[in-house]
């Protein structure tokens, strides 16, 4: 089964049922789960746009919470944040399964039209994965 996991979390509700799926997943075939979050930052300005950035605090907050909602089921989990480019993150999700040699990619993916038309990163992940991929909605 799926005994290597990597779950893609941010701050979503659909973040959340995310690591509930892979905890379950984990749980069943007594595997490990790492937890991936991805800070991603615009290397120019875009006027008219905000740019916010995230606190290294509220990033460690979401990984925190998900290691949490694994361990206290019993799965042995890892967490780690990272600072990327804005729109590099597919690309990192899918390194990341592969160098955690993962056998299943679990992430949210919300789907109003605005990310069916300009694609989303679950949708590159998709293409850019050899590894199985759970979306959650």
């Amino acid at each position: 089964m799926y005994e290597r996991i990597l779950v893609a979390v941010d701050h979503s509700e659909l973040s959340d049922r995310a690591v509930l799926a892979a905890c379950d997943l984990a749980t069943l075939s007594h595997g490990e789960v790492w937890v991936l979050h991805l800070r991603e930052r615009d290397i120019r300005f875009k006027p008219g746009i905000p740019i916010t950035d995230e606190t290294t605090q509220e990033a460690n907050a979401v990984v925190s919470a998900a290691l949490e909602v694994l361990t206290q089921a019993g799965v042995k989990a890892y967490g780690g944040i990272r600072d990327i480019v804005l729109g590099y993150a597919s690309g990192e999700i899918a390194g990341d399964a592969k160098e955690h040699d993962v056998d299943l990619i679990v992430m949210g993916s919300s789907s109003d039209l605005t990310n069916f038309v300009l694609g989303t990163t679950t949708h590159k992940v998709l293409h850019l994965t050899d590894r199985p991929v759970l979306v959650i909605r």
